[in-house]
């Protein structure tokens, strides 16, 4: 039973037979010879260490009880296949690396495609395994269910008593972890923004609700409007632009490159927005007469109006500041990864104005039976609007510092400015102010026709028709674009800017894409939806602010189809932000504010006082189309001429084929409904219902049998979260 079993071992280790007629110890010509075996050596393993030429190198191909007491982690062999042993000068071809060779015991396994073999014998992973043998065995000694030996088979025989056999059970290789993807990622920030904007946009819709109600929708509403509107605008001309536009970019890469994670960076950046808005808030507060004059000459030229005008501008000028604050206090959140905050914390903003009106309701009456105007208000109303439109913007500030907290994130004031970066960013914020002035003008231009257009229609029995009317539409159109297109592009942005740091356009590229068709999918279908509802859309919102919201419904109807540039238009755009490339977008907003603004005045001059503001909302989307195809051809070119636009264009064409006879059904619904139950609340209400089921259901067979592949996997999606 020995004397085979030794000569296989002898065989299978590599060692040499002995040769005829030579003595035991004697060495032979062109051989190491092999040491000489201690007195007490066992017999069954004195080949173990004796020096073999055909051994090879793979960790599965040597001898585990060679290996036994072997160190690797001293002497790591090479990778298998880059070293050969030197063998004899007439030596037969070697044979191929993985055919059947008898000298070796193991045969080494053929590598797999795709990296190196998961299946290599004992268990052992080629990239992990370190130790084999004792050494695992060691390794593994304080586990409670150690592994099974896979060498106890060669011991069997050399143990005093029997014992039951082991089988080699084969270990099951755990399952690798799945790694979230930036889809997956992606979705769930989007989601979590989507949440916190519809919450968002749901209560501005109750703020100006309950502002309609109040103070109507007619001229005295358009004080307010300017009053409030006026320092939103000044923040964005000031800074607002640079801010989302520029230093989200230098947040991120701040946080890559400096050792503090970016957290001085940021510091120096909020100390500086804090003493730049405060000394322009300042210096707004006391022009504020230069600013009402400068929005509206027509309120300007009625000293009653101005004056409850210039009231509230001097109360919601100072709202300016804590926007700005909360604008940088939320992308330092944004580039660490927390984008919730900004979206969630406008809430408390709408709910103390809500409660603000709302309070005004109780003390002075609705709008449908005080009838208050600039002349009948009194003071203290005055106030109260005012001081309640301030204290929630700073509630909306100071509710971003329990956020920054739970990050990580230590707000200080840092006036070390110089040599940090902030330089570079002003440069590039250069091209932003120059931006936002052209749209902000563009702005003013409108605002003051609306308002010139609203006075005149009011007095001619038709109110809603002025600025506050442009307003409210806005705002209802713009919300498919806040709570998809902004909350894709968001959690995109960060992405975007570091692939085109890295010099990666075809990430930033197929971002882009991505962003473009996954908004597309619920755009384009809003987009037609207010062309066919939207006058259900606004009598059923603002049906006690009297017969100006139908009005309402008009422009909201003119906004409807330039929906779809304006969302195309903000995402192209943050391509250029990605690369630092502030100029293009300037260039390309003065085109849209051009068209725009040429539009609205043909519109004052031509059409009637009653349909001014109708023609220059559908102004307002005719310049963003203009605009989208100049910015696309930049952009397409600054990416090596590749922008998927076929794609794109393949899902926007379909999407917009599924939705024209959608909307034509869902217009013609609604029209029966209203005229034969009227534009009342529940009118609205049924023909809004009875529009909208058929514009969805027209819109979803359609675009079923246009295989749209962005809404099937959306409607894959949401059947996968309902377990269906």
């Amino acid at each position: 039973m020995n004397a085979p079993y030794d000569g296989d071992r002898a065989q299978g280790t590599g060692g040499p037979a002995p040769s005829q007629g030579t003595a035991p110890g004697t060495p032979v010509p062109g051989q190491v010879p092999a040491p000489a075996p201690a007195p007490d050596h066992d017999p069954y393993v004195q080949d173990a260490y004796d020096y073999d030429p055909y051994r090879s190198q793979d960790l599965s191909a040597q001898d585990p009880v060679g290996e036994v007491l072997y160190d690797r982690a001293a002497h790591p062999p090479p990778p298998p296949g880059t070293f050969q042993e030197p063998g004899p000068l007439y030596a037969a071809p070697a044979a191929p690396m993985y055919s059947p060779d008898p000298r070796v015991w193991a045969q080494t396994p053929p590598p797999e495609p795709d990296g190196p073999s998961r299946h290599l014998p004992y268990g052992d992973h080629a990239t992990t395994t370190e130790f084999v043998g004792v050494d695992s065995l060691v390794t593994r000694a304080a586990e409670e269910q150690p592994e099974p030996d896979a060498f106890a088979h060669l011991y069997r025989d050399q143990e005093a008593a029997p014992r039951t056999p082991v089988e080699d059970t084969p270990v099951a290789a755990p399952a690798p972890a799945k790694p979230a993807g930036r889809a997956a990622s992606l979705l769930k920030s989007s989601a979590l923004m989507a949440a916190g904007t519809i919450v968002s946009r749901i209560t501005g819709f109750l703020r100006t609700l309950v502002i309609a109600a109040a103070i109507g929708v007619g001229t005295f509403n358009d004080t307010y409007q300017i009053a409030n509107t006026l320092p939103t605008m000044i923040y964005v001309l000031v800074g607002g632009g640079a801010l989302n536009a520029v230093f989200i970019p230098q947040l991120v890469r701040a946080m890559k490159n400096d050792d503090d994670g970016g957290e001085a960076y940021a510091n120096r950046l909020l100390t500086l927005v804090v003493v730049l808005l405060a000394g322009i808030t300042t210096i707004c507060v006391l022009a504020a007469p230069v600013f009402i004059t400068m929005m509206s000459p027509k309120i300007a030229s009625d000293p009653q109006q101005m004056d409850v005008a210039v009231a509230f501008a001097r109360y919601c000028l100072p709202t300016m500041f804590f926007m700005g604050v909360h604008v940088v206090l939320g992308q330092i959140l944004n580039a660490r990864g927390r984008f919730g905050a900004m979206m969630w914390t406008p809430v408390l903003n709408n709910i103390v104005v809500i409660a603000t009106f709302g309070a005004f309701i109780w003390a002075f009456g609705g709008f449908t039976t005080s009838g208050v105007n600039a002349t009948t208000v009194t003071p203290e109303g005055v106030r109260l609007l005012g001081l309640g439109t301030l204290l929630g913007l700073t509630v909306q500030a100071l509710a971003m510092l329990p956020y920054l907290r739970d990050a990580g994130f230590k707000p200080r004031l840092r006036f070390d400015w110089k040599g940090h970066g902030l330089g570079k960013a002003a440069r590039l914020a250069k091209w932003t102010f120059f931006f936002v002035l052209a749209n902000q003008v563009g702005l003013v231009i409108v605002t003051q026709l609306a308002t010139w257009a609203g006075s005149v229609a009011e007095k001619q029995g038709h109110p809603g028709t002025g600025i506050t009317a442009y307003n409210y539409a806005l705002l209802l159109w713009q919300m498919p674009q806040a709570i998809i297109t902004v909350s894709v592009m968001t959690a995109v942005l960060p992405r975007i800017s570091r692939s085109a740091h890295d010099g990666d356009a075809a990430a930033v590229r197929d971002d882009i894409s991505y962003g473009l068709r996954t908004s597309a999918v619920a755009i384009v279908p809003c987009a037609f939806a207010f062309l066919a509802l939207g006058v259900p859309m606004a009598t059923l919102l603002y049906a006690g602010s009297g017969s100006g919201a139908q009005n309402i419904g008009y422009v909201l109807m003119a906004f409807g189809l330039g929906l779809i540039p304006y969302s195309v238009q903000y995402v192209v755009l943050r391509g250029f932000y990605a690369y630092e490339d502030t100029r293009t977008p300037f260039y390309n907003t003065v085109i849209v504010a051009a068209v725009n603004a040429a539009g609205s005045a043909i519109s004052f001059f031509v059409l009637p006082a009653r349909w001014a503001v109708v023609g220059m909302a559908a102004s307002y989307g005719l310049g963003y189309a203009v605009g989208v195809g100049v910015a696309w051809r930049r952009l397409r070119t600054r990416l090596g001429g590749d922008l998927d636009g076929a794609h794109v264009m393949r899902t926007y064409a379909r999407l917009t084929g599924a939705c024209v006879p959608a909307a034509a059904v869902a217009g013609a619904a609604a029209f029966g409904v209203t005229q034969w139950l009227g534009s009342g609340v529940l009118g609205s209400a049924t023909a809004l219902v009875a529009g909208g089921i058929a514009l969805a259901a027209v819109f979803l067979i359609a675009a079923k049998r246009m295989r749209i592949e962005e809404l099937n996997a959306m409607v894959g999606m949401v059947r996968g979260r309902l377990g269906r």
